[in-house]
């Protein structure tokens, strides 16, 4: 009883008092089962293979492929940190709007990864430029940092284009 006699009501229950998360996607591993689990998964895989491919090409162009090892390195600790947080149904425990924080990852990564795809490109179209070492001209790539390049420089649109799918399937989610 407070000093004018009316009973003070109990304090709020903090666990009642938040909103539930904002998510439109399975958690578990039913989100395997959707479109959008699926192209997480192709990011993963081959988010991979372009960063083993360029490591694989020893670098001859730091400036350019240090940039497409760094997005692609990111991106690929990224988006599995993103789907261990799906399928460990972590994504029920944290209050926030998933369905936006799905949109601004993919946009993100989307635009740095297609910046990264044409890095690669001009990295690999520099093929037949000639270097003048100490004594004698060589091209800059030889044939197998050059065959390297080019399935890094498709593997990296291949990602680019699962990262532009998986963010017209986020918008939608986002904005219906």
């Amino acid at each position: 009883m407070s000093a004018g006699g009316a009973p003070v009501p109990p304090p709020p229950n903090p666990a009642v008092s938040f909103p539930a998360p904002r998510i439109t996607l399975p958690a578990g591993p039913d989100i395997l089962r959707t479109y959008s689990g699926a192209f997480v998964c192709l990011e993963i895989l081959f988010g991979g293979l372009v960063w083993i491919l360029v490591a694989s090409s020893n670098v001859p162009l730091p400036l350019l492929q240090g940039w497409v090892m760094f997005v692609s390195v990111t991106a690929f600790l990224f988006s599995l940190l993103f789907l261990g947080l799906f399928l460990s149904g972590m994504v029920t425990q944290i209050d926030a709007n998933w369905n936006f924080l799905d949109f601004a990852y993919h946009f993100t990564v989307f635009v740095f990864y297609f910046g990264a795809f044409l890095l690669e490109a001009a990295a690999t179209s520099v093929h037949d430029l000639r270097c003048n070492t100490t004594m004698t001209v060589q091209p800059l790539l030889s044939d197998n940092q050059y065959n390297i390049n080019v399935a890094a420089t498709i593997f990296a649109f291949v990602t680019t284009a699962c990262y532009g799918c998986s963010l017209g399937l986020a918008l939608r989610r986002w904005r219906p």
